[in-house]
């Protein structure tokens, strides 16, 4: 593996390796591809914060966790849930705290943005201000 990240070995310049640019072209092409896809998946995955919110809420408050033989909600979580337990709460205070909003607002401000306009009182949650988030986000996008 030595030369192939560098063109110095034991201080010595080497030659460059014999580019050949079809192989080059298809390497490129694959990692473009693939960051392309990430990016699409990291998009769809904000996406269904809302309804992964909803789902949790619903398995709490159903005690839904207790068919897996879970001894708590918190078990389950630990278990289930591939992100962090706070993430968990996070998602299902915006389900409950941002009922007013409509849903297709809320993916496009995205959930950790979401997470802090569910922290505010609920008479301070109004249209204009999360249209002012939603906005800043598209500025911030472009």
């Amino acid at each position: 593996m030595i030369g192939l990240t560098s063109l110095r070995i034991n201080g010595q310049t080497l030659m460059p390796p014999k580019l050949n640019r079809q192989r080059a072209l298809f390497v490129l092409t694959k990692i473009e591809e693939i960051l392309a896809w990430e990016t699409r998946i990291e998009r769809e995955r904000d996406t269904k914060f809302v309804e992964l919110g909803r789902y949790l809420c619903e398995v709490r408050s159903g005690q839904y966790w207790r068919l897996d033989q879970f001894g708590s909600f918190d078990e389950f979580l630990e278990k289930r849930f591939p992100d962090s337990r706070r993430k968990a709460y996070y998602l299902m205070a915006i389900h409950e705290h941002l009922t007013k909003v409509p849903k297709h607002q809320l993916k496009e401000v995205g959930w950790t943005k979401a997470t802090e306009l569910a922290r505010l009182p609920r008479s301070e949650v109004n249209f204009s201000l999360f249209r002012q988030t939603t906005l800043l986000v598209s500025i911030k996008a472009s």
